[in-house]
């Protein structure tokens, strides 16, 4: 996973949102189960996508929140396909955080989200192998091995 503190990606997102105040505590910052949400929702777009179907979180891990995200804030999320099992696959997610009203962009949260592939009847079902050169910034143009 990335430096929280190095520069912001330079490639598309998955998922880019506007936090709004239903989105956000009395002190008004967002929730991080609303962040969570949106993360899981970068994830399972790559997982769908590489698979080739649906796919189904099964675990979180890793979920560091480093700095707070604001109402306002545009938040963007970025997510890279790491590995892939016989039927699992992990995605690497970060979300950034750019101000409504400026340029300065942080990352606020990093985590490892882990999806196995389910079939029609929501069983596990195979995923291709990964290739090396599936492992695409934010899920775009992913081969199957």
């Amino acid at each position: 996973m990335a430096d929280p503190l190095a520069p912001a990606p330079m490639r598309d997102p998955a998922i880019r949102i506007t936090a709004m105040p239903a989105d956000a505590n009395p002190a008004g910052d967002i929730f991080g189960g609303w962040l969570m949400g949106h993360m899981d929702m970068a994830a399972g777009i790559v997982a769908a996508r590489y698979s080739g179907g649906r796919a189904a979180t099964i675990a979180v891990e890793a979920m560091k929140f480093h700095r707070p995200v604001h109402i306002g804030d545009e938040v963007t999320v970025y997510a890279d396909l790491v590995a892939v099992g016989r039927t699992s696959m992990t995605v690497d997610i970060e979300a950034w955080r750019r101000p409504r009203t400026g340029d300065e962009r942080e990352c606020v949260t990093q985590a490892r989200f882990i999806f196995v592939a389910i079939d029609e009847n929501r069983k596990p079902r195979p995923v291709p192998p990964l290739a090396t050169d599936a492992i695409t910034p934010s899920g775009q143009e992913l081969s199957r091995g």
